[in-house]
């Protein structure tokens, strides 16, 4: 039954997208968008169920398909590992997957390839679902190649457009520089313990008596590399903003529920590896803070609505790997469900307002939308209100214990996080002031146009702004579900943080304040003075710093495209041309014996025979002479 219930879940995206792939052109777009919807929606339905039988038994499931690879002694299975922190992440991978989906298929409708569309999502949460589900890391592997394939396929969508397929190659190439740090962690922890299996790795590391434990942290930096790349840290971040060129229900899929939340899921899964390995942590958590702060500033001053989310996610994602480098993983695993919540809903939330402006994504042409699109309008604000840790929604309760697992263990890093997050309150208003507030200031005939989405569009909202408003009751302080729920999984647990005392209501109300700071903020520029951004070549001082990223990618440029690329030429214009020369004149010279070799074929049997009696002849006299 439950081999049954795992291949359910795992194989039905993986038809949704065989059938939307042969025959989806066929079946029109309605019919191939509620068929992927469907197989998506039917995965949900069994994580539900797989939820409620762990829940009730407190046991994960372990299922073993075969015996796959067996080298000397090592040994891995191709098998399933289904237990609490798994079907945790199973049940927001559907269940936003189901409602991106839905919402897909309004938004999607007008396009002419809408059934390779829902094809690549299908694929993309079969493959989510593999590395969430997988017993061990070369079945997480598989599932992370795949979400890298299938980013790839997303994000270019539009190929016709060159820059998106830029985009769509910059995500690739630097997922990859980060896959090769997780291969190499493999490899040192295959070699260790003969085992890539979860379980049988934590027994072997409970078990040991001698561990080299410079050696396991080296592995735990690699590993630690290839979360930088799937979850956008420094200094792998620079792919998620650019992945905005895909459409949106993409962004809303990476961004809330699958890839870039997969760093946090492998690191979360071997903690058990982390927690040995302290130094490492200290990294972990330093990045962390940074790449939260600087991500945070560079979303303070960008126009595209899309680009703010982007950079508020690799700002959120700091702040959970700042978590997990505490070693509190409930607390990262907490934050990661409620932004996926608030940040799916915000960015289909943008989708709702680039739809109903045809196109436009520049805020500086928005405005005035809060009367004609009401329901984007209140679902955005609820989101935009649990991302800036205003009580009681969610994102108050999960980044309140960040920054309170930040202040128990590094000042400094709980000041950076909390700078981060004041600044996320800003900028998120700053977005909400100049997209549906005073005037609009787009085209007439984009006025003329404006009206709500419709039903397919704004019912996942919906959902999602609900979720992002209740979500946070899973962890309340003091008396955490989701604590008690994992705590089977990890070593530790920092229970201790959901003690309430004089110090976690002191923090509790500086984090408020802060994030009531920031809307105050971007209320006085936006909203009071009427502040709209000025044009982009008007940018003048840190604001141009800002919004050209800290020119990291132009640094990157200069320091690794352009000097590839001269290699590059110089071996196709000289090294090739000598390799060539040499391939193609061994190839001449075995051509020339050939020629020469195929005059001895004359045809006449009297000639052979002669050359026969010779040749016998002489391997006679050769074995006599050894004699």
């Amino acid at each position: 039954m439950d081999t049954n219930l795992a291949l359910i879940l795992v194989l039905t995206p993986l038809l949704g997208f065989l059938v939307n792939v042969f025959f989806g052109k066929s079946l029109g777009k309605t019919v191939s968008g509620a068929i992927g919807t469907i197989a998506v929606a039917i995965s949900f339905v069994v994580s539900l169920l797989l939820f409620n039988q762990i829940t009730s038994t407190g046991k994960g499931i372990q299922v073993t398909l075969f015996d796959w690879i067996q080298i000397s002694n090592l040994k891995i299975n191709l098998g399933f590992l289904l237990d609490q922190l798994s079907v945790l992440w199973l049940l927001f991978v559907t269940g936003i997957g189901s409602l991106i989906h839905l919402y897909s298929i309004s938004y999607m409708h007008d396009d002419e390839n809408m059934h390779k569309f829902f094809a690549y999502l299908n694929l993309f949460v079969f493959f989510m679902i593999t590395l969430v589900i997988g017993s061990n890391l070369l079945v997480l592997f598989i599932g992370w190649e795949g979400v890298g394939l299938c980013s790839y396929l997303l994000i270019g969508f539009w190929h016709k457009n060159q820059d998106y397929n830029d985009a769509a190659k910059k995500a690739f190439i630097m997922n990859r520089i980060g896959d090769l740090g997780l291969l190499i962690g493999m490899f040192i922890i295959g070699s260790m313990f003969s085992t890539l299996d979860y379980a049988t790795l934590k027994t072997a590391i409970a078990g040991a008596t001698n561990l080299n434990l410079p050696l396991l942290s080296l592995a735990a930096l690699c590993l630690f590399i290839g979360a930088c790349g799937k979850s956008a840290q420094i200094p792998l971040y620079t792919w998620l903003p650019d992945a905005m060129a895909g459409p949106t229900p993409v962004s809303a899929l990476i961004h809330a529920a699958t890839m870039v939340t997969a760093g946090i899921f492998m690191v979360t899964r071997l903690n058990f590896v982390f927690d040995l390995a302290t130094d490492v942590q200290t990294v972990i958590a330093v990045i962390g803070a940074i790449t939260s702060l600087v991500a945070a500033t560079i979303g303070l001053v960008q126009n595209d609505i899309k680009k703010v989310l982007a950079y508020s996610t690799v700002s959120q994602l700091g702040l959970m790997f700042l978590a997990l480098g505490f070693g509190a993983y409930e607390v990262a695993v907490f934050h990661v469900i409620t932004h996926a919540f608030f940040k799916a809903c915000l960015f289909l939330g943008s989708g709702s307002v680039i739809h109903g402006l045809h196109g436009e994504q520049d805020m500086r042409n928005m405005g005035g939308l809060r009367k004609a699109m009401p329901i984007t309008f209140w679902t955005m604000l609820i989101s935009s209100l649990a991302i800036s840790g205003v009580p009681f929604f969610s994102g108050f309760f999960s980044k309140d214990e960040i920054l309170l697992t930040a202040f128990h263990h590094s000042i400094p890093l709980y000041v950076v996080g909390s700078v981060a997050s004041i600044m996320t309150a800003f900028y998120m208003f700053r977005l909400m002031f100049l997209t549906f507030f005073k005037e609009f200031r787009g085209t007439e005939e984009q006025k003329h146009h404006l009206h709500e989405s419709g039903s397919l569009i704004t019912i996942p909202l919906i959902i999602l702004a609900i979720l992002a408003t209740f979500g946070g009751l899973i962890s309340l302080p003091g008396s955490s579900w989701l604590n008690g729920y994992l705590a089977p999984l990890f070593t530790k647990v920092a229970g201790e943080e959901h003690h309430l005392g004089a110090t976690e209501y002191t923090l509790m109300g500086v984090a408020v304040l802060g994030g009531l700071l920031g809307i105050l903020i971007a209320y006085v520029k936006y909203f009071k003075q009427d502040n709209v951004p000025e044009s982009d070549e008007n940018i003048t001082g840190l604001s141009r710093l800002l919004y050209d990223k800290y020119y990291v990618d132009e640094i990157y440029d200069a320091v690794f495209v352009k000097p590839i690329n001269v290699l590059s030429k110089f071996f196709r214009d000289h090294v090739e041309t000598v390799l060539s020369a040499a391939v193609f004149g061994l190839g001449k010279i075995a051509s020339e014996i050939a020629f020469q070799g195929k005059k001895l074929q004359t045809g006449s049997i009297g000639l052979y025979l002669f050359v026969f009696v010779l040749g016998l002849c002489a391997i006679v006299s050769y074995i006599f002479l050894a004699q």
